[in-house]
């Protein structure tokens, strides 16, 4: 196996598309009365991220199995700075959509990219381990971006917040042309076929039943995550009134909780094997929005009821979804940047979705977010349970 970039430098890949992400988050209650629109077209901002992040992720894995890593990254991040650049300027809340759909876009290339040079390095439950500590790093980004949102949006405005990202992607860019070596081997990449064979593979990876369980799980539990990200915002600011930093700070312990999740899985992956990390991990995200949806419909209105059992939902997710990928990945080593980005579209496809449901019909009271967390929880089990069978002959 070829030997593996630096890991700081797979670190910043992963973590630019979180925090592109997450620096807008805080600002979006404000941006309707700003552009005078109503909230659910604020959320759009939102929602067209990860919808950018889903399409972004079906062209980079296939296009790198077949072009490289390198290459495919340079290209990605270029989009990005481009994208940052025209939503920034954006004078609408339309043109803001449009500008972080491909901002979001040129983001997801080094989310996809680095869990394919993992896999290119690294046996399977090596490539968990590894992953873990990847996703650890990268908790980071999310962890901090609220923050520096809430305080540069009531600093600067919420311009800022897509001129950060830019810069940030600019410096990433100097660093993969000067630090990035190429990690696909050509006797394992899948040639120079065009569009119908990047099909091809695709489809191969829909009809194989161990990855739409580890593909699936991967997406359901980060829908719970999603659910909570898109309506939490509100909860903090129009249903308790307080400080979008409110929910910065909330978010900051979230990010910590996911950070030992995936300390968790660094440590037990070898010994323990994937399928059992993820079997706990998504137990601890269900039992945590039950939890969620007893406090929130039981107990006055208090900030803890929702962000309390978040914590805990955190670090189920921090423990289960290295595992998952890393199984995802490792169905088909040699289409591993195709299942990299299948995987990762399916799931900001479910997050997307999640984030459009909540914005729908949450009032502010926390009901309705907590109960599409359980939802997205049920959905994550029945999946594990009825594909266990399959993700473990893969194993």
């Amino acid at each position: 196996m070829p030997p593996a970039p630096p890991a700081w430098l797979l670190v910043l890949m992963t973590a630019l598309g979180p925090f592109s992400m997450q620096i807008l988050v805080p600002a979006i209650p404000g941006l309707a009365a700003r552009f005078g629109v109503a909230q659910a077209e604020a959320q759009l901002t939102l929602t067209a991220y990860l919808i950018g992040v889903a399409a972004g992720q079906l062209l980079y894995g296939p296009v790198s199995d077949r072009h490289g890593r390198r290459p495919t990254a340079i290209a990605g991040l270029a989009v990005f700075l481009a994208a940052s650049a025209v939503a920034a300027l954006s004078g609408s809340i339309g043109g803001l959509v449009a500008g972080r759909l491909a901002q979001a876009v040129g983001a997801c290339s080094g989310m996809v990219l680095a869990r394919a040079i993992i896999r290119d390095c690294y046996p399977r439950d090596r490539a968990a381990s590894v992953m873990a500590f990847l996703f650890m790093g990268m908790t980071v980004a999310p962890m901090v971006a609220p923050i520096i949102g809430a305080l540069f949006d009531d600093w600067l405005g919420w311009r800022a917040l897509l001129v950060l990202p830019g810069l940030a992607g600019l410096v990433l860019l100097v660093a993969v042309l000067a630090r990035l070596p190429e990690t696909l081997r050509r006797e394992a990449g899948l040639g120079h076929g065009g569009f119908a064979a990047m099909l091809a593979t695709s489809l191969g990876l829909l009809r194989t039943p161990a990855f739409l369980v580890h593909a699936g799980c991967f997406a359901a539990s980060s829908a719970v995550f999603f659910a909570f990200v898109g309506g939490a915002p509100f909860v903090v600011v129009e249903g308790l009134g307080l400080k979008p930093k409110a929910y910065a700070l909330g978010f900051l312990v979230l990010s910590a909780a996911y950070a030992l999740g995936n300390f968790v899985t660094a440590r037990l992956a070898t010994r323990l094997g994937a399928l059992r990390l993820l079997s706990a991990g998504t137990a601890i995200t269900f039992a945590a929005a039950l939890l969620a949806l007893f406090l929130v419909g039981l107990r006055p209105p208090h900030l803890l009821n929702l962000f309390g059992p978040a914590i805990l939902m955190a670090l189920g997710n921090g423990v289960a979804q290295a595992n998952a990928m890393a199984a995802a990945v490792s169905v088909r080593p040699q289409a591993a940047g195709a299942a990299s980005g299948l995987a990762g579209a399916i799931q900001m496809s479910a997050g997307a979705l999640a984030t459009v449901a909540v914005a729908a019909v949450e009032q502010g009271s926390g009901l309705a977010t907590a109960g599409l967390m359980v939802a997205a929880a049920t959905i994550c089990q029945a999946i594990l349970w009825l594909g266990r069978a399959a993700a473990r002959d893969a194993g």
